[in-house]
């Protein structure tokens, strides 16, 4: 395949990875506030939208990263690029399909290193820089979040317990629920754009069309916000049910605790150049939220589900990404059969998901059910 043909093949196929990333982690921000009935679903999805696109603007630190830093431009081209990826979209779709909330982030880490792993070599993964930017802020981030989340969680019901109109209090937690929301979403566009940023910018280094350490282009900069925004758009339900009522039943103040505590986590980790996982912080914020409310239900079984999901997560995507890097190594053909079967896979997992839909405005439905009439009577 033509080197300027490949390029453009890979380019696509990491906006197509964005797209996935976007309404896979359309609940990390609005999970909470749909919940609660903070925000109208459709209107949580387009503000989310619109601020994971400002939010891409914002900074370059984590595309320099993985351009950069988790392995070697030099020793890669970009159909291993193209493996890496396929096998990041593939778990994706497959844990987005189960409503399972796992890390993109860690997808697009494990395909990338496992694809670049067998073409390569290990001497071609910076397993030191792995370590610093992904691994460990994989365990750190939602550890924080969660404790600053169970933290807030508890202060405010212990500061709001002898109010005279909790009705007034619970609207104003829900206004405040829109503002921490509308962060969270800045802050997702701010750290997992700049992945596919940092993605299509090694492919352009790899190809020869940017110098070594080069930032994002600016047309890469608007690409990859556009593909996460029009993303988030367009689909998060699945993920959405399992955050805003698998975990714990979320009252407005545990919303905007855990949706607090994760924008300052993000944010803050976005300006140092670490690439964590959103959905592990927003996860984390929101099982503290539980903790930190007595009397609150959590879920053991789906958080022991979502962490077995986090576990899988870079072993699983390294492994598709491995043997998509392989295959694609081999050329054209190799390049064209990695795509079908990618295609064949996603077109698959879409057709089975229609079967059995699931949109944001069943969250409030069942919610809605849980705490009407027949829950009061089972609770009495």
């Amino acid at each position: 395949m033509d080197a300027s043909l490949l390029v453009i093949v890979v380019v696509l196929t990491a906006l197509a990875f964005d797209f996935t990333n976007g309404f896979h982690d359309t609940a990390n921000a609005m999970a909470t506030s749909i919940a609660t009935g903070a925000l109208r679903p459709r209107t949580a999805v387009a503000l989310s939208a619109v601020l994971n696109l400002v939010g891409a603007f914002l900074s370059v630190e984590v595309a320099k990263t993985i351009s950069g830093g988790i392995v070697d431009e030099a020793l890669i081209d970009p159909a291993i690029i193209f493996g890496g990826l396929i096998g990041a979209i593939m778990w994706n779709l497959v844990t987005w399909y189960f409503g399972l909330p796992s890390s993109s982030s860690h997808a697009l880490f494990g395909g990338l290193i496992g694809a670049t792993w067998v073409a390569s070599g290990m001497d071609a993964v910076h397993f030191t820089k792995v370590a610093e930017k992904v691994l460990v802020p994989a365990v750190a981030a939602p550890l924080v979040a969660g404790i600053i989340a169970g933290l807030a969680t508890f202060l405010t019901y212990r500061l709001t317990r002898n109010t005279s109109s909790p009705e007034i209090v619970g609207n104003g937690f829900k206004i405040g629920q829109v503002i921490s929301a509308s962060l969270v979403s800045l802050a997702h566009g701010t750290n997992d754009a700049q992945k596919t940023m940092g993605i299509i910018t090694l492919t352009l280094i790899t190809s020869g069309s940017l110098p070594a350490g080069s930032g994002p282009p600016v047309w890469v900069i608007v690409s990859a916000g556009v593909a996460i925004a029009l993303g988030t758009y367009l689909g998060g339900g699945r993920i959405t049910q399992t955050l805003g009522k698998g975990l714990t039943t979320i009252e407005s103040p545990q919303g905007f605790a855990a949706q607090t505590s994760a924008a300052t986590v993000i944010l803050a980790s976005s300006h140092v150049g670490f690439a964590l996982s959103t959905t592990h912080v927003a996860s984390g914020g929101v099982m503290g939220s539980g903790l930190g409310r007595k009397g609150a239900k959590i879920r053991w079984g789906v958080a022991g589900r979502m962490a077995a999901g986090w576990l899988l997560t870079l072993p699983a995507a390294g492994v598709v990404g491995a043997l998509a890097g392989e295959i694609a190594s081999f050329g054209t053909v190799g390049v064209i059969i990695v795509a079908l079967a990618g295609i064949g896979v996603s077109i698959g997992l879409y057709l089975a998901a229609r079967r059995k839909p699931i949109h944001p405005e069943h969250v409030v439905d069942e919610i809605a059910g849980e705490t009407g009439p027949h829950a009061a009577r089972a609770a009495a």
